[in-house]
């Protein structure tokens, strides 16, 4: 049984699409019809420079993959590189049935100096980064913080992982996202919720992003490397704070 397939040939945004748990429970949605740019599991920005790469609205930009690890971010004339994206996704085996994890590594090489911001909150906005779209049947989900805090909506709340689990197929299942120590303002700010308003019409909304550009906009000259790594720990039945806690602790060991 495949996993999980991460979908390369993209033309907006390279996305992981299905997601499933060990057991098969297929976990993930993509381009929902109230947020079409929803891609599963997947990593973009909303603004380089002002321009966007996050809704798919006139004018973007997009993400193409040129070789098995190059992406590059191609302005809204569909020409233009602003970045130069280097990635890696890799399943490793954590040595149990209930569970498996993605590691996902991301360097970005601006082609230009750049300004990485997003959309400053209202109702809505803030987000950028590492997200994740779920299933709008995947109910009575819950978003658990490192501290042991439960939330059905986080605004900017900074946590080491987040882990989004509730009961789908008859079953219970969950995603928990690390976020690597050495990570652009670790511990991230966490920006999503389990059945907002915003979205979800059909079901549970189930978002999740690691926003990592929550506070604040992000310069990063031409030629530097902003890196990311995470760990996507895709799991069945539902972890509690110790479960994630030594799931933390493994990785940040190896």
């Amino acid at each position: 049984m495949t996993r999980w397939t991460y979908n390369a040939d993209h033309r907006k945004r390279p996305n992981v699409h299905p997601l499933a748990t060990p057991s098969g429970i297929v976990l993930t949605r993509d381009a929902p019809d109230d947020h079409p740019w929803h891609h599963a599991l997947w990593f973009t920005i909303k603004f380089v420079n002002e321009e966007n790469f996050w809704e798919e609205v006139a004018p973007y930009g997009v993400l193409r993959h040129v070789d098995d690890e190059t992406v590059h971010w191609i302005r809204p004339d569909r020409e233009t590189v602003v970045i130069v994206d280097r990635r890696s996704i890799v399943e490793t085996d954590l040595g149990t049935d209930d569970a498996y994890a993605l590691d996902w590594t991301i360097t970005l090489t601006p082609q230009v100096d750049v300004v990485l911001d997003r959309t400053p909150f209202t109702t809505w906005g803030g987000y950028g980064g590492l997200a994740l779209r779920g299933r709008p049947d995947w109910s009575d989900t819950r978003l658990l913080l490192a501290d042991g805090s439960e939330h059905d909506r986080m605004l900017g709340v900074p946590s080491a992982w987040c882990d989004l689990s509730g009961t789908v197929d008859g079953t219970t299942a969950g995603v928990l996202l690390l976020d690597g120590r050495e990570n652009p303002r670790h511990p991230v700010p966490w920006y999503g919720s389990t059945r907002a308003a915003t979205y979800g019409d059909e079901g549970w909304s189930n978002f999740v992003n690691a926003a990592f550009l929550w506070n604040e906009p992000l310069t990063v000259r031409a030629g530097d490397d902003l890196s990311f790594a995470f760990r996507i720990v895709v799991h069945d039945g539902e972890f509690d704070v110790a479960r994630c806690a030594r799931e933390w602790t493994r990785w940040v060991d190896e």
